[in-house]
């Protein structure tokens, strides 16, 4: 099918609870509004708080159900982090029914060779090891919902390795690797895990990879969420391990 084309009816995520990493801007700003205009309840995560804030406000006013926010550093956060996270989620909601694994960064755009290994660990801890600790740490909410949707963010440089894309595109290879392997390695039939490819998009960080690029070129956050809705509703109940291009 072409994911760009699917058209969800209005309440398609009605009653979810559905956390979004990197809610405060671009694609994951877009994804919030998106469920939760779907009706969703969303849990809005990112670094930066009044950002978050904004955006909640903007959530509530436009009628949809009441967002929460989640604040946490995802590049250092440590064991306790998580575990807390996980007593405030069951605490306030009991269940989880989806995670979008929206944060990313992209580090250097330099050779391996060069490559500065602090930032070859940030891009890392962000990139895969928190969505990795974020899933395992919240599969026994998630095995709580009747349907439950973990979407991965990949990338065409997660896809095939592009010269001087570096530890953005190892930690986006290794991410397809995780999706697929928590799929496979799944007991419970009602936890889906996905990746999706948003392509090129008008971003902050694809103007920071691309600086000579026209945005108004690209497709904007807003245009490609009717995959990213497909994979978070009943309509992609079947798939499981799948990695999908969200402009196709």
């Amino acid at each position: 099918m072409k994911y760009s084309e699917y058209q969800p009816r209005p309440d398609l995520l009605k009653d979810r609870i559905i956390l979004i990493t990197g809610a405060s801007d671009g694609i994951g700003r877009a994804a919030a509004l998106s469920y939760a205009l779907h009706g969703a309840t969303v849990v809005l995560h990112g670094r930066t708080l009044n950002k978050l804030e904004v955006l909640y406000d903007e959530i509530e006013s436009l009628g949809a159900p009441q967002p929460a926010i989640l604040p946490l550093q995802l590049s250092s956060a440590s064991p306790r982090d998580y575990e807390l996270l996980y007593d405030t989620l069951e605490k306030q909601f009991g269940r989880l029914d989806g995670i979008l694994h929206n944060a990313g960064i992209l580090g250097e755009r330099t050779e391996l060779e060069n490559y500065p290994i602090d930032v070859w660990d940030d891009v890392m801890a962000v990139n895969l090891r928190a969505p990795f600790i974020l899933t395992q740490e919240l599969l026994p909410l998630l095995q709580k919902s009747e349907h439950a949707s973990v979407v991965f963010a990949s990338s065409g440089v997660g896809r095939q390795v592009r010269e001087r894309w570096g530890a953005y595109s190892v930690s986006k290879i290794a991410i397809e690797a995780v999706s697929l392997l928590f799929a496979k390695e799944n007991q419970h039939p009602n936890v889906r895990f996905n990746c999706v490819n948003p392509g090129a998009t008008r971003t902050a960080m694809r103007a920071k990879a691309y600086p000579d690029e026209d945005p108004k070129t690209l497709a904007t956050p807003e245009s490609i969420m009717p995959a990213y809705l497909y994979l978070m509703g009943d309509d992609s109940l079947h798939m499981s391990g799948q990695s999908i291009d969200a402009q196709d």
